[in-house]
């Protein structure tokens, strides 16, 4: 079964802005999550992870009523919480998704103290060939 793991952020998780870390810290957590990466690809079970950019950088796109797309600054200024990054891996059981996000929690933080980041996990929906 294929998992989305999403890491939120933000004013509510409690957790300080990367941008208040020592340089040290920083590079602790990033070493973190590409180990994970690692250990994941090497049992098998990692399909894709990617890191975002700053939510300042967002931008929200519609299709616009007359022909072109409407763009605008994101996210919207009452958005509490925001997503840094995610996992999608392939795991044999939704037992084994609460391991995984369980330890990507831990992450390390400012003086190497686990983050207890909260983790949002999803099944990815799937449909076999021929049940269209």
């Amino acid at each position: 079964m294929k998992y989305m793991m999403l890491m939120q952020f933000g004013p509510l998780s409690g957790l300080p802005s990367m941008d208040t870390w020592p340089p040290e810290d920083i590079a602790a957590h990033i070493q973190f999550m590409h180990d994970t990466n690692k250990k994941l690809v090497d049992d098998g079970e990692f399909v894709q992870a990617e890191g975002l950019a700053d939510p300042g950088q967002t931008l929200i796109v519609r299709s616009g009523v007359d022909g072109g797309p409407v763009v605008t600054d994101g996210p919207f200024p009452e958005t509490k919480e925001f997503l840094v990054g995610w996992w999608i891996v392939d795991l044999d059981s939704p037992e084994r998704a609460v391991e995984v996000a369980a330890y990507v929690s831990a992450a390390p933080g400012p003086g190497g103290r686990p983050l207890n980041m909260p983790i949002e996990v999803r099944q990815v929906m799937s449909i076999e060939p021929g049940e269209m």
